[in-house]
């Protein structure tokens, strides 16, 4: 920055100043960073960083220097409430359904329609631009824009799997945490994309049959995007800002360890219950307490959750807890609830499976 500030002495009284000096103070500031870094052979991590920023397009007038992730910004306007705010992002910017973003909601298709009619009516009505902040008011908006980008991420990973979806959730997160470098969960959400990424196509048979992790053909999974994922978590830890996708990403990045620790995950996952309340989370902390200490403890944690009557992975967990304890009438009950609610024929399929296992 001071070498910025000292071209821009040097060069403003004789050239003119600039339409936008700010862009142009922080454009030529990352450029000399970029070249100055690239002397330091020990700084590899930064370098890698600031190498992205090379890539973005070069616009001194732009806050935000990609179309996509300026209409999310511009979406999440703090006079809407914040679901609004997602739904509304995801409805406009991301191209999902409306049936998807309930699925992701966790709300009947008729609740979120009328989610979205009254957010629009309220910007109507209120006049509320939909434009891009200025450059101080980004942070505000930077936890519901990581939310919608994680939601577009979950609507392509599927089943079934949308690969543009992933990855244009992806490319998105990559761009954010080079824009907002010191925001340790947008470094956060895009190591945990890429290590959810790393392990999709494993997710799926060739039959288009659901896959289990236990199950998984670990050839399949992609080690490089392993490898870019955990480097990018790397770049989170030391900014020492704790927040849920970092928790989240150190979860994905244990799944890939042989054997693995569901203990530790276990512990994680109450971690994360701490920083983000909710039943959802605490079913997935109930699988890893039964991975660690057995099916008993894990479903008195399935069983004391209230609010996903209607989450079919939540009666699936059950059936799948109540048949390792030999109860399979009651797995069998749990898993053809689980099949009436099931978004997809690939998980469908797989609950038709774990059905007929536990009545033959």
């Amino acid at each position: 920055m001071q070498d910025a500030f000292l071209r821009a002495a040097e060069r403003w009284p004789r050239d003119g100043t600039p339409a936008n000096p700010g862009a142009w103070i922080v454009s030529t500031a990352r450029n000399r960073a970029i070249d100055r870094i690239r002397r330091e052979q020990t700084l590899v991590r930064k370098t890698e960083l600031l190498a992205r920023a090379e890539t973005l397009p070069v616009d001194e007038e732009a806050v935000i220097p990609d179309e996509r992730l300026e209409l999310i910004f511009a979406c999440c306007h703090p006079a809407l409430a914040p679901e609004a705010q997602v739904a509304l992002t995801l409805s406009l910017v991301g191209g999902l359904e409306t049936a998807e973003i309930a699925r992701a909601f966790l709300v009947p298709e008729t609740t979120l329609a009328q989610r979205l009619v009254r957010a629009k009516r309220k910007i109507r009505d209120a006049g509320i631009p939909l434009r891009v902040p200025a450059e101080h008011l980004l942070p505000e908006r930077v936890r519901l824009v990581l939310a919608t980008i994680y939601l577009v991420f979950n609507a392509g990973y599927g089943p079934p799997v949308r690969r543009e979806l992933c990855g244009e959730a992806i490319r998105l997160a990559a761009v954010l945490a080079t824009l907002m470098p010191d925001e340790a969960e947008a470094h956060g959400l895009h190591a945990l994309l890429l290590l959810q990424d790393a392990r999709r196509d494993a997710r799926v048979s060739p039959a288009g049959e659901l896959v289990l992790l236990a199950d998984q053909d670990r050839s399949v999974w992609d080690t490089g995007e392993i490898e870019q994922g955990r480097r990018a978590l790397d770049r989170a830890l030391p900014l020492r800002s704790p927040g849920p996708y970092q928790v989240q990403a150190t979860i994905a990045s244990l799944h890939y360890e042989d054997p693995v620790d569901w203990e530790e995950i276990a512990v994680l996952y109450g971690r994360l219950s701490e920083l983000t309340p909710s039943p959802v989370v605490e079913l997935n902390r109930a699988v890893a307490v039964a991975m660690a200490s057995g099916p008993e403890p894990g479903l008195a944690i399935v069983d004391g959750l209230t609010g996903l009557e209607r989450y079919h992975l939540w009666h699936s967990t059950r059936g799948e807890l109540l048949q390792q304890l030999g109860r399979n009438a009651e797995a069998a009950a749990a898993y053809s609830r689980a099949l009436e609610l099931a978004p997809s024929e690939t998980e469908r399929t797989f609950l038709e499976g774990r059905l007929a296992a536990s009545v033959s």
